[in-house]
């Protein structure tokens, strides 16, 4: 059966091949459903990022994500997506950090990183030391908190809009208009009541003696 996605070309023993490049920064890994996953530590994240590209032909950043955990101490994952073209292999980093501890940025190995972790901050709050711009990019100005953590509210805070009435942006509690609604999730099966044990649309229809309706005889038909 052809796969439903591009194959990514194997490349046997990368897991022994990085742990031995890298040291003590190596923590542990994993290679499932053809993805290779190593997790490394936090302060050592920009010299492996630099060692996957110069010497295992990892060139580019495809992406960084974020992952949050509240249950854990270190509560965020931080994942870095590495494509290497001449080889067509993926390999995914990943560190783990907290809401006070700094991820070493990677802007100096791959400046496309500098939006990335902007992102990664906006949205969860995690510190990237190093990065020369660290704002928010995503959310407005003073907007509090980061929308993607778990226990982020969903309801308290305000939203922006344009108003068309006063011709400039204001700002108004978040509304659920969900919340508001109502819904019937009575089904006619389970006991609905209708007017007059009628179905609803019934009451359009012409009255008629109890009983099954009479057929028409030959006489009445129009022809």
């Amino acid at each position: 059966m052809p796969s439903p996605a591009p194959r990514i070309a194997a490349r046997d023993n990368i897991i022994d091949e990085v742990k031995a490049a890298i040291g003590p920064a190596f923590v542990e890994a994993k290679d499932a459903v053809g993805e290779v996953s190593v997790t490394v530590r936090r302060e050592a994240i920009a010299d492996v990022c630099r060692t996957l590209r110069d010497d295992f032909e990892y060139q580019q950043l495809m992406e960084i994500a974020g992952v949050d955990y509240p249950d854990r101490a270190e509560r965020f994952e931080v994942v870095y997506h590495l494509l290497s073209v001449t080889r067509n292999h993926r390999i995914r980093l990943r560190v783990l950090t907290d809401e006070e501890q700094p991820v070493p940025s990677v802007t100096g190995i791959w400046p496309v990183a500098g939006w990335l972790e902007r992102e990664i901050f906006d949205l969860y709050g995690v510190l990237f030391e190093g990065n020369p711009d660290l704002r928010r990019i995503l959310t407005d100005y003073g907007f509090r908190g980061y929308p993607f953590r778990k226990d982020f509210p969903l309801t308290g805070y305000v939203e922006m809009r344009y108003s068309e009435e006063q011709k400039r942006v204001v700002y108004e509690p978040v509304r659920l208009a969900q919340d508001f609604r109502n819904f019937d999730f009575l089904s006619p099966w389970e006991g609905a009541e209708y007017t007059a044990g009628m179905l609803p649309g019934d009451e359009k229809a012409e009255p008629q003696a109890p009983g099954a309706p009479t057929p028409l005889k030959a006489d009445e038909i129009k022809k």
